[in-house]
């Protein structure tokens, strides 16, 4: 289990803190929902090691990782945008994935099959050898997805993923995900937005 222990963090010039303290339970897709500025960015970013708590506890199956750099941590993480280099082929971006794979592990993975494979589960597998600015804003939030789930880190955070996406799509990447995260036994944190009036689902 994925442990937020009285975590605390302030911005500079902000009179109070963003305080956490929950469960993210492995093998389902726990939700986070709030308005802007409710702090859920923040809260991937702490989990992600960008940013360091002022006090708090996280813990992952008892260990801490409360102050390891962001390159020791077991996750990966999904933004909103920008998750590509542009000036890279897709398969240069996918490849990336595989340096946070135990160099223990790596020789289960054969180039390019699973990398064919990641970009399938996402329907892009003709979109390897394209720039990634070559994509549209849809293609690359997929290749960003297929990328975060290659990597195949314990804790899997994930910032609004589907924004961008049409409803065909959005919800394969929902089922892709949820199939995964069970598959897995992940760690899977979903943030999204919520106006004032809305409710979550």
């Amino acid at each position: 289990m994925l442990q937020i222990r009285n975590l605390s963090f302030s911005y500079p010039g902000q009179a109070s803190s963003l305080t956490y303290d929950l469960d993210i339970l492995p093998g389902r897709i726990n939700h986070f929902n709030g308005p802007s500025g409710s702090g859920k960015s923040t809260l991937l970013d702490l989990i992600a090691g960008f940013l360091r708590p002022d006090r708090g506890k996280i813990l992952l199956d008892g260990r801490d990782l409360s102050y390891l750099e962001p390159e020791k941590r077991p996750v990966s993480i999904l933004f909103q945008s920008d998750n590509l280099f542009d000036h890279l082929t897709v398969e240069k971006n996918l490849q990336l994935a595989l340096k946070k794979i135990p160099p223990g592990l790596r020789q289960e993975f054969s180039l390019p099959r699973e990398l064919e494979n990641a970009l399938e589960q996402v329907g892009l597998q003709h979109v390897m050898k394209r720039r990634a600015s070559d994509l549209s804003g849809g293609e690359k939030q997929r290749v960003s997805l297929a990328r975060t789930l290659l990597a195949n880190q314990p804790v899997l955070l994930l910032d609004e993923p589907y924004a961008s996406l049409d409803r065909a799509n959005a919800d394969r990447m929902r089922q892709l995900v949820r199939r995964l995260t069970i598959a897995n036994n992940w760690h899977t944190l979903l943030v999204s937005h919520l106006d004032k009036d809305q409710q979550p689902q």
